[in-house]
C-alpha cells in the first residue's frame, strides 16, 4: 500500500467517525431516518468522498433521509473540513448501502439450500438400492487354494 493509499484510508475512516457525529449531534432535519453510516471511501487525489449509509425503515423513510442528507451536504462537508484541518475539503457524495439487501438475498439462498438439501436427505433415507444391497461377490474362508495356500 502507497503512503497516498494509506492517506486516504486515514482520511476515510475520520470522514465517516465526523459524518456520524454530526449527524447524529448537529442535523436536526425531522426527514432523517434512523441512519447508519456503514463506510467511507475516499478518491486517491483526496478530492472526492463517498459516504454509504443504511436506514432503518421502510422506502418513504430512505427516500426521505436521502433527502435531509442532500440538504445537509453542505454544513456535514464544512464540519468535515473544519476537524480534518486539510488544505482542499473532499466533496461529499451520499450511496445507501446495498448491504443489508445483499445480505438478506444471500439468507434467502441459504435458506432454499438447506430445504433442498433436507429434501435430498429424506429421499436418501427412504431410498432403496437398484440392485443387491452388497454388489461384491464374496467367496467362502472354506475355499483356500492348496497350491499356494492362498484363498480364492
Amino acid at each position: 500500500m502507497t503512503e497516498t493509499d494509506a492517506r486516504a484510508r486515514r482520511l476515510a475512516e475520520r470522514i465517516q467517525v465526523i459524518v456520524a457525529e454530526t449527524i447524529e449531534f448537529r442535523v436536526k432535519d425531522p426527514r432523517m431516518g434512523f441512519i447508519t453510516i456503514t463506510d467511507a471511501r475516499v478518491s486517491g487525489d483526496l478530492r472526492e468522498a463517498t459516504v454509504f449509509y443504511t436506514v432503518l425503515g421502510d422506502d418513504s423513510e430512505q427516500v426521505d433521509t436521502a433527502a435531509a442528507l442532500e440538504s445537509a451536504k453542505g454544513m456535514l462537508r464544512t464540519e468535515v473540513g473544519r476537524q480534518t484541518g486539510i488544505r482542499h475539503t473532499p466533496s461529499l457524495a451520499f450511496v445507501a448501502d446495498a448491504i443489508p439487501e445483499t445480505a438478506r438475498h444471500l439468507d434467502d439462498l441459504l435458506r432454499q439450500a438447506q430445504a433442498a438439501d433436507e429434501r435430498v436427505h429424506e429421499q436418501a433415507a427412504a431410498a432403496k438400492y437398484a440392485g443387491d444391497a452388497d454388489p461384491y461377490r464374496h467367496e467362502d474362508d472354506d475355499d483356500i487354494d492348496e497350491t499356494d495356500g492362498a484363498s480364492a
